[in-house]
């Protein structure tokens, strides 16, 4: 069987589950974790014979994926914001729309510091680094891609999930950088709010309704952790009204809030935020023009 042939059969045997381009996508990630091949490899070697040893380790892989394991879990590592991250069933498969959150964060920051201000004015006077928290960091995706992108500021995050905490270390310690991991319910925070002030405080918090499980792709339902993605119907924006009550007291002046958020429950979500005095709130559509993000700040 050459390696167009195998290509052919995983599109074939995933139709079923995936769209033709995300199941040839997944065919090429598979490729790479067997034989080491690019994209480009791919394409100029597809009429090449696959070894015996290899066809069988890539029809392993086919068979978890047609039972609607993700392809992630299987090879235990994804790709977020350019840098390589080790995951698992404890974690949650990071998304691109994340990204986009990351991305939007380091630019407000890089902005800010330019035109001299509050945070421009904290480092160039270098009498207080900049600190950021992570909500809910999971696998430590967004907290890490911060601190790799931002490297003179501090950052620290916080997970209710020891076994999440376990691969966010981990994770940390492949990209080599360097983030104060707190173990916490942000429900019911343990961590005293005084140790620290932030200037940045975001999060990704489970976003779900219930109610909303009927649309989702049954390999997420089946695998990613539900702890991190759902809430209930009468209270779906528990997390949201928990962290900027957590932010109140322990933003500085000025400090910004950053949520990822539902995409029905965006107006929501800016009300609530209005209601506890946060200023200067901006909603913002991802890439695909949904609501996804929100910016707030705060003047003690």
């Amino acid at each position: 069987m050459t390696l167009k042939d195998l290509a052919n059969k995983f599109t074939n045997s995933l139709k079923a589950i995936y769209e033709e381009d995300e199941a040839q996508a997944i065919f090429l990630i598979a490729l790479e974790q067997v034989t080491k091949y690019s994209r480009a490899t791919y394409l100029l070697k597809k009429e090449e014979l696959v070894t015996a040893e290899n066809l069988n380790r890539l029809e392993t892989i086919l068979s978890m994926l047609v039972e609607g394991k993700p392809i992630q879990y299987i090879t235990g590592e994804t790709l977020f914001y350019g840098l390589p991250f080790k995951v698992d069933s404890s974690v949650l498969i990071p998304r691109p729309e994340t990204e986009e959150l990351v991305d939007w964060i380091i630019s407000v920051f890089n902005y800010q510091f330019s035109v001299n201000s509050s945070f421009g004015k904290i480092v160039n006077l270098k009498s207080e680094i900049v600190n950021i928290l992570d909500i809910g960091t999971g696998s430590g995706c967004i907290a890490i891609s911060l601190k790799k992108n931002l490297p003179t500021v501090k950052v620290y995050a916080l997970d209710i999930a020891e076994d999440s905490l376990v691969t966010a270390r981990q994770n940390a310690i492949l990209n080599e950088v360097e983030v104060d991991f707190i173990h916490d319910d942000i429900l019911k925070p343990q961590y005293a709010v005084g140790n620290t002030q932030y200037d940045i405080i975001v999060s990704n918090p489970p976003y779900i309704k219930e109610d909303e499980k009927p649309a989702m792709h049954h390999n997420v339902l089946a695998n990613e952790p539900h702890r991190a993605l759902f809430v209930s119907n009468e209270n779906p924006l528990i997390f949201y009204e928990a962290i900027a009550d957590f932010a109140l007291n322990s933003l500085r002046q000025n400090g910004l809030l950053f949520f990822e958020i539902n995409e029905y429950l965006g107006q929501q979500t800016v009300n609530l935020l209005k209601d506890k005095g946060f200023i200067n709130i901006e909603l913002r559509k991802d890439m695909q023009g949904k609501d996804r993000m929100i910016r707030a700040s705060y003047n003690t």
